[in-house]
């Protein structure tokens, strides 16, 4: 029998190049560079949709969409984590909550997280107080030209 709970962890990182959008959970920040990376560059939706994945033991986000195929091409990043909420709940599990940490050295956070987390509420289907999204700058790990994901997510057994 398959356990009531599933944790999962997801992680991501993406340089930043100029001339590219800054996108992080969904929502474009001002910024003068973006997020290299073959789709939208969003660290934070790849990582919420590794954890997700990974909660399921399903195959990662660059098996299932691998940056090798052209139609991924600076595709939206909720495609991937709808694609990964579905396959949660043909699995049987619903996502309890998650929580998040960025680390990056520009732009702020603080003044989007409110933003961003609802967000990624309205994209996961819960409610915001069940987003945890804290950010901390990389101080001294030499990654000041990239940003980084963590994400833990909770899924319960659905009714």
């Amino acid at each position: 029998m398959s356990p009531q709970l599933r944790i999962g962890y997801g992680y991501d990182s993406h340089e930043f190049k100029p001339a590219i959008p800054l996108i992080i959970g969904g929502i474009k920040l001002a910024h003068d560079k973006g997020l290299g990376g073959h789709s939208d560059g969003d660290v934070l939706l790849h990582a919420i949709t590794d954890a997700l994945l990974g909660a399921i033991a399903a195959p990662d986000i660059g098996a299932l969409f691998p940056p090798s195929d052209p139609q991924w091409k600076g595709a939206d990043s909720a495609v991937f984590l709808r694609e990964a909420l579905k396959r949660v709940a043909a699995a049987g599990y619903a996502l309890v909550n998650l929580d998040s940490t960025l680390i990056l050295a520009a732009p702020k956070i603080g003044p989007h997280a409110a933003t961003i987390r609802k967000h990624v509420a309205e994209l996961c289907g819960i409610a915001e107080d069940c987003i945890g999204l804290k950010a901390k700058t990389p101080e001294g790990t030499g990654t000041d030209n990239a940003a980084i994901a963590h994400v833990s997510v909770l899924l319960q057994r659905a009714a």
